[in-house]
């Protein structure tokens, strides 16, 4: 379970402010798979590096039941001096797992070849994304966050990709953002809406739909 009291959260660029958060809180539960909706620019990437806690927000407070992934796909946390190989280590050193069947498994699901023992600085955009989101799907998180999980690779990677996320969601949590509505419908019981630095949760899917393909045609209407 991840609780959210009171969190804040707001940027300033080029002068202008932009709140992504404006004392949200919320419960996700436990063994469940919430799809967080909002369009393009609401802050949902940000909200789920807040929840992993790669990101701080400005106040606030968020509490966790167990252990939570950072957003699977997102390389930022990867040295760019070191190899793939050296970062899987010291990830699985971190997270206290058998070195040895980490990088195993991280270099057979990446499919990245040589590049493995390449610096990761080297890598394009996409294997990045593979690296992580293998090492992410390596290592058993109580919570998973993901952030657009069928963008990474070609058809085929994503298609293992999302059968890998499957079986982990069978035993786990997960806080899924995506614009594949029906892959949503597949993975999710449960919806957040964040819109205007406001986060409004429902225990039914439609519900979260509704409400956020109506914010999208009343966007698209002005």
């Amino acid at each position: 379970m991840i609780q959210l009291h009171n969190i804040c959260k707001t940027y300033v660029l080029n002068g202008r402010r932009k709140v992504v958060a404006k004392n949200i809180s919320a419960t996700f539960p436990e063994r469940s798979s919430v799809a967080l909706l909002g369009r393009n620019g609401a802050g949902k990437s940000s909200l789920l590096q807040m929840i992993s806690g790669t990101m701080s927000p400005d106040s606030g407070q968020i509490v966790s039941a167990g252990s939570i992934s950072w957003p699977v796909g997102f390389a930022g946390s990867f040295h760019g001096d070191l190899t793939g190989l050296q970062n899987v280590r010291f990830i699985g050193r971190i997270y206290g797992v058998d070195t040895d069947e980490l990088v195993e498994s991280v270099q057979d699901f990446a499919e990245i070849g040589q590049h493995f023992d390449l610096p990761v600085r080297s890598y394009s955009s996409g294997m990045r994304s593979r690296l992580a989101f293998g090492v992410s799907m390596a290592i058993d998180f109580d919570t998973y966050l993901v952030d657009e999980v069928t963008s990474v690779g070609d058809a085929a990677f994503k298609e293992k990709s999302l059968r890998v996320f499957q079986d982990r969601m069978t035993k786990r949590s997960a806080i899924v953002v995506s614009h594949a509505i029906e892959m949503l419908k597949n993975m999710c019981q449960h919806g957040a809406v964040l819109e205007d630095g406001t986060l409004t949760y429902y225990d039914d899917l439609e519900e979260a739909l509704k409400h956020h393909l109506d914010i999208i045609r009343q966007a698209r209407s002005k």
